[in-house]
């Protein structure tokens, strides 16, 4: 790890920055990882700090332990407590302002962002996962879209999310199944890129994000917001952003120098202007 590194603990999730990388990493045993109103909280502060400091250039999601989230925690449904207390009213309130947040502040993200799955990703964790950019898996990682096991639907966002990572039919067979996937049989459907040995995943998905975060910072920013935008709109108004993302990165200093490195056959040198 560079000399540059910093460390702030936090409740339940520990942020860490190497140069360019943002890490984030859910830390709460107690739970499994669980969601709580905290975690919400913390994950979102997290991404809007992101957002705000244009020196980043890539995110880590993970988790500490051997589970990477273990979705709701089960102690408050059993109790009515947190997202599950109130009526219908004061519930759907609950979730617009609480997990569904996590959803926004993960999707809104102007950098990419990798989950490495280090364990179990039940539920909303595997909503969560989903939410990423990309995905890359331990040879120990599970998913489920567990929620009909639970009676529950997907409040925290992964019947939008999941149904555009893996496609309609095998995110309807996952949510309405509620079964468990092994690492290789989410590598099969395309739910992650690819499954390394548990102890190798951190540096996996820290050399991924190196290969990133080696490009100019500006040019990050808007090819990872072409992409998620060119999802959800016709051709021609795709078109028409990426000629005015095209026409801002244009008039970039970094622009100027990848070329002039190319040309010159040298080491860029982005100064993030």
């Amino acid at each position: 790890m560079s000399a540059d590194v910093t460390e702030s603990s936090r409740a339940v999730l520990r942020v860490e920055r190497d140069g360019p990388l943002a890490i984030l990493t859910i830390d709460d045993p107690g739970t499994r990882n669980a969601l709580s109103p905290l975690l919400t909280r913390e994950l979102v502060a997290a991404c809007d700090a992101i957002n705000a400091d244009m020196s980043v250039g890539c995110v880590i999601l993970t988790a500490a332990g051997d589970v990477f989230c273990a979705g709701g925690n089960l102690k408050d449904m059993y109790a009515r407590a947190n997202h599950f207390a109130g009526n219908a009213a004061e519930i759907r309130r609950t979730y617009l302002a609480g997990v569904q947040t996590i959803a926004r502040a993960l999707h809104d993200l102007e950098v990419p962002s990798i989950a490495a799955v280090n364990g179990a990703a039940m539920g909303a964790g595997m909503d969560f996962a989903t939410m990423c950019t990309m995905r890359i898996a331990s040879d120990r990682a599970k998913f489920a879209e567990s929620f009909i096991k639970l009676g529950l639907t997907s409040a925290a966002g992964g019947a939008w999310f999941l149904t555009r990572a893996i496609g309609q039919s095998a995110a309807a067979e996952m949510a309405l199944t509620g079964d468990t996937l092994d690492a290789e049989q989410a590598l099969a459907i395309g739910l992650v890129s690819r499954v390394v040995q548990h102890d190798a995943l951190l540096d996996e998905a820290r050399t991924l994000a190196a290969r990133i975060t080696r490009h100019p910072m500006h040019s990050i920013r808007l090819n990872t917001r072409l992409l998620r935008d060119s999802a959800r709109l016709d051709l021609h108004t795709a078109l028409e952003i990426a000629a005015g993302m095209q026409a801002i990165v244009q008039q970039t200093d970094d622009q100027h120098e990848a070329v002039a490195a190319v040309m010159e056959r040298r080491v860029p040198a982005f100064t993030g202007r």
